[in-house]
Protein backbone atom coordinates (compact mmCIF):
# COMPACT_ATOMS: atom_id res chain seq x y z
CA UNK A 1 0.00 0.00 0.00
CA UNK A 2 2.80 2.86 0.95
CA UNK A 3 4.37 2.02 -2.61
CA UNK A 4 0.96 2.35 -4.33
CA UNK A 5 0.65 5.46 -2.78
CA UNK A 6 4.11 6.51 -3.57
CA UNK A 7 3.42 5.77 -7.30
CA UNK A 8 0.17 7.96 -7.18
CA UNK A 9 2.26 11.05 -5.82
CA UNK A 10 4.59 10.68 -8.59
CA UNK A 11 2.83 10.45 -11.25
CA UNK A 12 0.24 13.61 -10.06
CA UNK A 13 3.89 15.16 -9.79
CA UNK A 14 4.59 14.53 -13.38
CA UNK A 15 1.10 15.45 -14.59
CA UNK A 16 1.51 18.95 -12.95
CA UNK A 17 4.66 19.69 -14.48
CA UNK A 18 3.56 18.93 -17.88
CA UNK A 19 1.01 21.03 -17.34
CA UNK A 20 2.77 23.94 -16.14
CA UNK A 21 5.18 23.70 -19.10
CA UNK A 22 2.13 24.02 -21.65
CA UNK A 23 1.03 26.77 -19.76
CA UNK A 24 4.25 28.66 -20.03
CA UNK A 25 4.89 27.39 -23.43
CA UNK A 26 1.47 28.88 -24.63
CA UNK A 27 2.18 32.23 -22.77
CA UNK A 28 5.28 32.87 -24.46
CA UNK A 29 3.95 31.85 -27.74
CA UNK A 30 0.75 34.30 -27.57
CA UNK A 31 3.50 36.91 -26.18
CA UNK A 32 6.29 36.62 -28.67
CA UNK A 33 3.06 36.71 -31.52
CA UNK A 34 1.77 39.85 -29.79
CA UNK A 35 5.24 41.59 -29.50
CA UNK A 36 5.80 40.81 -33.09
CA UNK A 37 1.81 42.22 -34.46
CA UNK A 38 2.70 45.15 -32.63
CA UNK A 39 6.42 45.95 -33.44
CA UNK A 40 4.92 45.27 -37.29
CA UNK A 41 2.47 47.81 -36.62
CA UNK A 42 5.01 50.54 -35.08
CA UNK A 43 7.58 49.73 -38.51
CA UNK A 44 4.25 50.58 -40.66
CA UNK A 45 3.72 53.79 -38.44
CA UNK A 46 7.06 54.99 -38.89
CA UNK A 47 6.86 54.81 -42.14
CA UNK A 48 3.75 56.67 -42.42
CA UNK A 49 5.43 59.31 -40.12
CA UNK A 50 8.52 59.45 -42.43
CA UNK A 51 6.83 59.40 -45.50
CA UNK A 52 4.68 62.10 -44.00
CA UNK A 53 7.49 64.11 -42.67
CA UNK A 54 9.03 63.91 -46.32
CA UNK A 55 6.08 65.45 -47.86
CA UNK A 56 5.78 68.36 -45.48
CA UNK A 57 9.70 69.13 -46.14
CA UNK A 58 9.33 68.58 -49.99
CA UNK A 59 8.54 71.52 -52.28
CA UNK A 60 7.06 69.68 -55.09
CA UNK A 61 3.34 69.58 -53.43
CA UNK A 62 2.89 71.98 -51.22
CA UNK A 63 3.80 76.07 -51.85
CA UNK A 64 4.72 78.31 -48.63
CA UNK A 65 4.91 78.45 -45.17
CA UNK A 66 1.25 78.39 -44.54
CA UNK A 67 0.25 75.46 -46.28
CA UNK A 68 2.82 73.46 -45.18
CA UNK A 69 1.43 73.95 -41.43
CA UNK A 70 -1.83 72.97 -42.67
CA UNK A 71 -0.20 69.75 -43.96
CA UNK A 72 1.53 68.97 -40.69
CA UNK A 73 -1.91 69.80 -38.90
CA UNK A 74 -3.65 67.31 -40.79
CA UNK A 75 -1.11 64.59 -40.53
CA UNK A 76 -0.92 64.96 -36.49
CA UNK A 77 -4.18 63.46 -36.03
CA UNK A 78 -3.82 60.76 -38.33
CA UNK A 79 -0.68 59.39 -36.41
CA UNK A 80 -2.58 59.82 -32.90
CA UNK A 81 -5.36 57.89 -34.39
CA UNK A 82 -3.34 55.10 -35.22
CA UNK A 83 -1.77 55.42 -31.58
CA UNK A 84 -4.78 55.35 -30.25
CA UNK A 85 -5.94 51.99 -32.30
CA UNK A 86 -2.83 50.40 -31.49
CA UNK A 87 -3.25 51.18 -27.62
CA UNK A 88 -6.88 49.77 -28.07
CA UNK A 89 -5.56 46.51 -29.77
CA UNK A 90 -2.89 45.53 -26.99
CA UNK A 91 -5.90 46.30 -24.31
CA UNK A 92 -7.69 43.61 -25.63
CA UNK A 93 -4.45 41.56 -25.67
CA UNK A 94 -4.09 42.23 -22.03
CA UNK A 95 -6.87 39.22 -20.88
CA UNK A 96 -3.60 36.77 -21.90
CA UNK A 97 -1.30 37.92 -19.40
CA UNK A 98 0.34 40.11 -17.16
CA UNK A 99 3.21 40.39 -18.53
CA UNK A 100 1.90 40.77 -21.96
CA UNK A 101 0.02 44.36 -20.66
CA UNK A 102 3.34 45.47 -19.06
CA UNK A 103 5.39 44.62 -22.36
CA UNK A 104 2.50 46.04 -24.42
CA UNK A 105 2.39 49.53 -22.52
CA UNK A 106 6.13 49.88 -22.66
CA UNK A 107 5.84 49.86 -26.25
CA UNK A 108 3.41 52.71 -26.11
CA UNK A 109 5.11 54.70 -24.27
CA UNK A 110 8.37 54.10 -26.45
CA UNK A 111 6.14 54.78 -29.74
CA UNK A 112 4.10 57.70 -28.31
CA UNK A 113 7.93 59.68 -28.19
CA UNK A 114 7.59 62.97 -30.23
CA UNK A 115 7.48 63.06 -33.93
CA UNK A 116 10.85 64.21 -35.76
CA UNK A 117 11.39 65.24 -39.33
CA UNK A 118 13.14 63.29 -41.67
CA UNK A 119 14.15 64.69 -44.99
CA UNK A 120 16.07 61.47 -46.83
CA UNK A 121 13.06 58.93 -45.26
CA UNK A 122 11.82 56.76 -47.62
CA UNK A 123 8.41 57.70 -48.62
CA UNK A 124 5.90 55.28 -48.16
CA UNK A 125 3.62 53.78 -50.66
CA UNK A 126 0.31 54.88 -51.76
CA UNK A 127 -1.41 52.77 -49.72
CA UNK A 128 0.59 54.27 -46.59
CA UNK A 129 0.12 57.41 -47.47
CA UNK A 130 -2.87 59.20 -47.21
CA UNK A 131 -2.15 62.11 -49.18
CA UNK A 132 -4.40 65.59 -48.70
CA UNK A 133 -5.59 66.14 -52.69
CA UNK A 134 -6.78 69.81 -51.42
CA UNK A 135 -3.50 70.75 -50.30
CA UNK A 136 -1.94 70.36 -53.64
CA UNK A 137 -0.63 72.64 -55.60
CA UNK A 138 -2.75 73.55 -58.54
CA UNK A 139 -2.06 75.77 -61.66
CA UNK A 140 -4.15 78.30 -62.34
CA UNK A 141 -5.26 78.81 -66.01
CA UNK A 142 -4.93 82.63 -64.94
CA UNK A 143 -1.74 82.69 -63.17
CA UNK A 144 1.48 84.21 -65.08
CA UNK A 145 4.32 81.93 -65.85
CA UNK A 146 8.09 82.44 -67.24
CA UNK A 147 9.17 82.25 -71.02
CA UNK A 148 11.16 78.77 -69.21
CA UNK A 149 7.70 77.12 -68.08
CA UNK A 150 6.06 77.88 -71.16
CA UNK A 151 8.50 76.58 -73.42
CA UNK A 152 8.31 73.25 -71.06
CA UNK A 153 4.72 72.68 -71.23
CA UNK A 154 4.29 69.48 -73.49
CA UNK A 155 2.28 70.16 -76.88
CA UNK A 156 0.61 67.35 -78.59
CA UNK A 157 2.01 66.43 -81.76
CA UNK A 158 -0.10 67.37 -84.95
CA UNK A 159 0.25 64.07 -86.23
CA UNK A 160 -1.54 61.15 -84.38
CA UNK A 161 1.02 58.92 -83.11
CA UNK A 162 -0.08 55.57 -84.36
CA UNK A 163 -3.19 54.04 -86.27
CA UNK A 164 -4.95 51.69 -87.65
CA UNK A 165 -5.90 54.02 -91.04
CA UNK A 166 -4.40 56.42 -93.40
CA UNK A 167 -6.96 58.45 -93.29
CA UNK A 168 -6.46 59.84 -90.19
CA UNK A 169 -3.48 61.62 -91.36
CA UNK A 170 -4.89 63.14 -94.47
CA UNK A 171 -5.59 66.30 -93.23
CA UNK A 172 -2.07 66.29 -91.76
CA UNK A 173 -0.28 64.82 -94.49
CA UNK A 174 0.74 67.14 -97.35
CA UNK A 175 1.65 63.82 -99.35
CA UNK A 176 -1.58 62.11 -98.81
CA UNK A 177 -3.81 64.79 -99.35
CA UNK A 178 -1.80 65.44 -103.02
CA UNK A 179 -1.99 61.57 -103.72
CA UNK A 180 -6.35 61.93 -102.97
CA UNK A 181 -6.80 64.32 -105.20
CA UNK A 182 -5.22 62.51 -108.06
CA UNK A 183 -7.32 59.91 -106.97
CA UNK A 184 -5.48 57.50 -105.62
CA UNK A 185 -7.14 54.81 -103.35
CA UNK A 186 -5.60 54.94 -99.50
CA UNK A 187 -7.93 52.01 -98.80
CA UNK A 188 -6.62 49.91 -100.70
CA UNK A 189 -3.09 50.84 -100.30
CA UNK A 190 -3.41 50.70 -96.05
CA UNK A 191 -3.88 46.94 -96.81
CA UNK A 192 -0.63 46.07 -98.07
CA UNK A 193 2.12 45.52 -95.12
CA UNK A 194 4.59 48.66 -94.74
CA UNK A 195 2.99 50.79 -97.55
CA UNK A 196 0.91 53.26 -95.20
CA UNK A 197 4.22 53.90 -93.23
CA UNK A 198 5.92 54.38 -96.80
CA UNK A 199 3.38 56.94 -97.27
CA UNK A 200 3.84 59.02 -94.38
CA UNK A 201 8.03 59.32 -94.73
CA UNK A 202 7.55 60.76 -98.24
CA UNK A 203 7.93 64.35 -99.10
CA UNK A 204 5.75 65.19 -101.98
CA UNK A 205 8.13 68.03 -103.70
CA UNK A 206 11.40 65.93 -103.23
CA UNK A 207 9.76 62.25 -103.70
CA UNK A 208 6.78 62.55 -105.42
CA UNK A 209 6.17 65.63 -107.87
CA UNK A 210 9.29 63.84 -109.55
CA UNK A 211 8.13 60.95 -110.58
CA UNK A 212 4.47 62.38 -111.68
CA UNK A 213 6.80 64.63 -113.78
CA UNK A 214 8.56 61.73 -115.28
CA UNK A 215 5.58 59.91 -115.67
CA UNK A 216 3.97 63.04 -117.75
CA UNK A 217 7.20 63.27 -119.59
CA UNK A 218 6.90 59.97 -121.24
CA UNK A 219 3.44 60.18 -122.15
CA UNK A 220 1.34 58.85 -119.63
CA UNK A 221 -2.22 60.83 -118.91
CA UNK A 222 -2.53 62.43 -115.96
CA UNK A 223 -5.90 60.59 -115.86
CA UNK A 224 -3.73 57.75 -115.00
CA UNK A 225 -1.21 58.51 -112.26
CA UNK A 226 -4.19 57.77 -109.51
CA UNK A 227 -4.35 54.01 -111.14
CA UNK A 228 -0.57 53.88 -111.47
CA UNK A 229 -0.14 54.75 -108.05
CA UNK A 230 -3.02 52.20 -106.68
CA UNK A 231 -1.66 49.61 -108.04
CA UNK A 232 2.08 50.04 -107.35
CA UNK A 233 2.89 53.02 -105.01
CA UNK A 234 6.49 51.38 -104.95
CA UNK A 235 7.10 53.63 -108.27
CA UNK A 236 7.31 56.55 -105.77
CA UNK A 237 10.62 55.29 -104.11
CA UNK A 238 12.25 53.98 -107.74
CA UNK A 239 15.51 55.68 -108.89
CA UNK A 240 14.80 58.00 -111.66
CA UNK A 241 17.79 56.66 -113.43
CA UNK A 242 16.59 53.44 -113.17
CA UNK A 243 13.25 53.98 -114.31
CA UNK A 244 14.44 56.05 -117.21
CA UNK A 245 16.73 53.14 -118.63
CA UNK A 246 13.73 50.99 -118.74
CA UNK A 247 11.76 53.52 -120.77
CA UNK A 248 15.04 53.48 -123.01
CA UNK A 249 14.99 49.79 -123.29
CA UNK A 250 11.57 49.49 -124.61
CA UNK A 251 12.23 52.48 -127.16
CA UNK A 252 15.34 50.33 -127.79
CA UNK A 253 13.21 47.40 -129.12
CA UNK A 254 11.33 49.70 -131.89
CA UNK A 255 8.22 50.48 -129.11
CA UNK A 256 7.06 53.66 -129.94
CA UNK A 257 6.57 56.41 -127.43
CA UNK A 258 2.69 56.18 -127.54
CA UNK A 259 2.93 52.39 -126.73
CA UNK A 260 5.42 52.77 -123.68
CA UNK A 261 2.90 55.29 -122.44
CA UNK A 262 -0.14 52.75 -122.93
CA UNK A 263 2.16 49.65 -121.75
CA UNK A 264 2.81 51.94 -118.50
CA UNK A 265 -0.51 52.89 -117.86
CA UNK A 266 -2.25 49.49 -118.36
CA UNK A 267 0.93 47.30 -116.01
CA UNK A 268 1.62 49.67 -113.40
CA UNK A 269 4.89 47.04 -112.20
CA UNK A 270 6.15 47.06 -115.57
CA UNK A 271 9.23 50.23 -114.86
CA UNK A 272 9.78 48.00 -111.58
CA UNK A 273 11.46 45.19 -113.19
CA UNK A 274 15.39 45.35 -114.71
CA UNK A 275 16.00 45.91 -118.07
CA UNK A 276 17.42 41.78 -117.84
CA UNK A 277 14.31 40.65 -116.65
CA UNK A 278 12.11 42.54 -119.25
CA UNK A 279 15.03 41.07 -121.84
CA UNK A 280 14.23 37.74 -120.77
CA UNK A 281 10.47 38.27 -120.80
CA UNK A 282 10.52 39.44 -124.31
CA UNK A 283 12.87 36.80 -125.75
CA UNK A 284 10.82 33.96 -123.76
CA UNK A 285 7.43 34.69 -125.65
CA UNK A 286 9.60 34.54 -128.90
CA UNK A 287 11.08 31.53 -128.20
CA UNK A 288 8.52 29.36 -126.47
CA UNK A 289 5.98 30.55 -129.86
CA UNK A 290 8.12 30.86 -132.79
CA UNK A 291 7.33 34.45 -133.16
CA UNK A 292 8.81 36.98 -134.99
CA UNK A 293 10.14 40.06 -133.21
CA UNK A 294 6.81 41.88 -134.72
CA UNK A 295 4.32 39.66 -133.23
CA UNK A 296 6.43 39.56 -130.19
CA UNK A 297 6.04 43.34 -129.74
CA UNK A 298 2.41 43.19 -130.71
CA UNK A 299 1.43 40.72 -128.21
CA UNK A 300 3.59 42.53 -125.27
CA UNK A 301 1.89 45.38 -126.18
CA UNK A 302 -1.74 44.47 -126.57
CA UNK A 303 -0.96 42.39 -123.06
CA UNK A 304 2.07 44.57 -121.19
CA UNK A 305 1.27 41.95 -117.86
CA UNK A 306 3.23 39.33 -119.48
CA UNK A 307 6.37 40.99 -118.44
CA UNK A 308 4.98 41.38 -114.96
CA UNK A 309 3.04 37.74 -114.24
CA UNK A 310 4.54 34.72 -113.60
CA UNK A 311 5.66 32.39 -116.50
CA UNK A 312 4.21 29.50 -114.48
CA UNK A 313 0.67 30.03 -115.28
CA UNK A 314 1.58 30.80 -119.23
CA UNK A 315 3.54 27.87 -119.58
CA UNK A 316 0.65 25.75 -118.00
CA UNK A 317 -1.73 27.14 -120.33
CA UNK A 318 0.13 26.41 -123.28
CA UNK A 319 0.79 22.20 -121.78
CA UNK A 320 -3.28 22.83 -121.21
CA UNK A 321 -3.81 24.07 -125.28
CA UNK A 322 -1.69 21.33 -126.55
CA UNK A 323 -1.99 18.24 -124.28
CA UNK A 324 -6.18 18.83 -122.78
CA UNK A 325 -7.31 20.74 -125.65
CA UNK A 326 -5.72 19.04 -128.74
CA UNK A 327 -4.47 22.25 -130.82
CA UNK A 328 -1.20 22.36 -132.72
CA UNK A 329 1.79 24.21 -132.40
CA UNK A 330 0.79 26.25 -135.47
CA UNK A 331 -2.59 26.34 -134.07
CA UNK A 332 -1.74 27.76 -131.00
CA UNK A 333 0.47 30.45 -132.20
CA UNK A 334 -2.06 31.96 -133.99
CA UNK A 335 -4.54 31.55 -130.85
CA UNK A 336 -1.92 33.53 -128.94
CA UNK A 337 -1.54 36.11 -132.01
CA UNK A 338 -5.19 36.97 -132.27
CA UNK A 339 -6.37 36.36 -128.22
CA UNK A 340 -3.12 37.13 -125.86
CA UNK A 341 -5.37 36.70 -122.97
CA UNK A 342 -5.48 32.82 -123.81
CA UNK A 343 -1.98 32.78 -122.16
CA UNK A 344 -3.63 34.20 -118.50
CA UNK A 345 -6.89 32.97 -118.53
CA UNK A 346 -7.76 30.25 -115.58
CA UNK A 347 -7.38 26.50 -117.02
CA UNK A 348 -11.34 26.02 -116.02
CA UNK A 349 -12.42 28.80 -117.78
CA UNK A 350 -10.08 27.59 -121.08
CA UNK A 351 -11.67 23.65 -120.59
CA UNK A 352 -15.22 24.68 -120.05
CA UNK A 353 -15.93 26.77 -123.05
CA UNK A 354 -13.92 24.39 -124.99
CA UNK A 355 -15.72 21.70 -123.85
CA UNK A 356 -19.00 23.44 -124.76
CA UNK A 357 -17.86 25.01 -128.20
CA UNK A 358 -15.75 21.36 -129.27
CA UNK A 359 -18.07 18.79 -127.65
CA UNK A 360 -21.41 20.17 -127.52
CA UNK A 361 -21.59 22.33 -130.69
CA UNK A 362 -19.35 20.34 -132.59
CA UNK A 363 -17.32 22.61 -133.79
CA UNK A 364 -13.92 20.87 -134.83
CA UNK A 365 -10.38 22.46 -134.02
CA UNK A 366 -9.41 24.49 -137.34
CA UNK A 367 -12.79 26.35 -137.04
CA UNK A 368 -12.64 27.46 -133.29
CA UNK A 369 -8.60 28.74 -134.50
CA UNK A 370 -10.47 30.61 -137.49
CA UNK A 371 -12.17 32.74 -135.04
CA UNK A 372 -10.21 32.28 -131.38
CA UNK A 373 -12.19 34.94 -129.76
CA UNK A 374 -14.77 32.38 -128.62
CA UNK A 375 -12.07 31.31 -126.36
CA UNK A 376 -12.13 34.71 -124.51
CA UNK A 377 -16.07 34.92 -124.24
CA UNK A 378 -18.37 34.21 -121.62
CA UNK A 379 -19.41 30.72 -121.27
CA UNK A 380 -23.09 31.82 -120.29
CA UNK A 381 -23.41 33.59 -123.20
CA UNK A 382 -22.11 31.32 -125.62
CA UNK A 383 -24.78 28.60 -123.85
CA UNK A 384 -27.08 30.61 -123.89
CA UNK A 385 -27.53 31.38 -127.57
CA UNK A 386 -26.46 27.70 -129.12
CA UNK A 387 -29.37 26.15 -126.87
CA UNK A 388 -31.94 28.96 -127.79
CA UNK A 389 -30.55 28.01 -131.41
CA UNK A 390 -30.89 24.33 -131.19
CA UNK A 391 -34.40 24.91 -129.87
CA UNK A 392 -35.75 26.89 -132.73
CA UNK A 393 -33.59 24.31 -134.96
CA UNK A 394 -30.94 26.54 -136.47
CA UNK A 395 -27.70 25.61 -134.29
CA UNK A 396 -25.67 25.33 -138.21
CA UNK A 397 -22.19 26.10 -137.62
CA UNK A 398 -20.51 24.34 -140.69
CA UNK A 399 -19.46 26.48 -143.71
CA UNK A 400 -20.10 23.47 -146.06
CA UNK A 401 -24.42 23.29 -145.32
CA UNK A 402 -27.06 25.76 -145.72
CA UNK A 403 -27.56 28.17 -142.85
CA UNK A 404 -23.97 28.15 -141.31
CA UNK A 405 -23.69 30.45 -138.46
CA UNK A 406 -20.34 31.76 -137.81
CA UNK A 407 -18.67 31.54 -134.44
CA UNK A 408 -17.62 35.61 -134.96
CA UNK A 409 -21.51 36.46 -135.35
CA UNK A 410 -22.39 33.91 -132.41
CA UNK A 411 -20.81 35.84 -130.05
CA UNK A 412 -19.83 39.16 -131.20
CA UNK A 413 -23.24 40.54 -132.50
CA UNK A 414 -25.59 42.36 -129.39
CA UNK A 415 -28.48 40.57 -128.47
CA UNK A 416 -31.30 42.47 -130.59
CA UNK A 417 -29.23 41.68 -133.49
CA UNK A 418 -28.35 37.86 -132.65
CA UNK A 419 -32.09 37.75 -132.47
CA UNK A 420 -33.28 39.20 -135.55
CA UNK A 421 -30.11 37.97 -138.18
CA UNK A 422 -29.41 34.79 -136.59
CA UNK A 423 -32.73 33.56 -135.06
CA UNK A 424 -34.93 34.92 -136.63
CA UNK A 425 -36.74 35.37 -133.02
CA UNK A 426 -37.95 38.75 -131.32
CA UNK A 427 -35.87 39.79 -128.31
CA UNK A 428 -38.63 39.09 -125.78
CA UNK A 429 -38.54 35.40 -127.23
CA UNK A 430 -35.11 35.31 -125.92
CA UNK A 431 -35.56 36.70 -122.74
CA UNK A 432 -38.57 34.37 -122.18
CA UNK A 433 -36.37 31.26 -123.06
CA UNK A 434 -33.30 32.81 -121.05
CA UNK A 435 -35.78 32.18 -117.73
CA UNK A 436 -36.42 28.59 -118.38
CA UNK A 437 -32.81 27.19 -118.51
Amino acid sequence: MPCLYFLCRVLMGSYYVQVCLRCRSLLCSKTTATTWNFSTQVRQCTTVTRGADKILNGSSFFRGSHRTTQARQGWKPQVFCYSDLTAKHLATESKDGKFTEELSRADVVAYKSPLLPVSDAVPGSESQMPLDLDAAAEVSALEVISDEEAISIPVPDAMPPASTSLKDYVDKSETLGKLVQLGVDLWKLEQRPNVGSMLLRLDFNTDVAPRLLFLKEIGVEESRFGYIITHNPFILTASLENLQTRVNYLKSKKFSSETVASMVSRAPYLLNFSVKRLDNRMGFFQQQLNLSASNTRDIVARLPRLLCGSLEHVKENLKVCEIELGFKANEIQHIVIAVPKVLTASKRRLTQIFDLIHNTMKVPHHLITKFPQVLNTKYLRVRERHLFLNYLGKAQYDPNLPNYISLDRLVSLPNETFCTELASASLEDFYVFQKTL
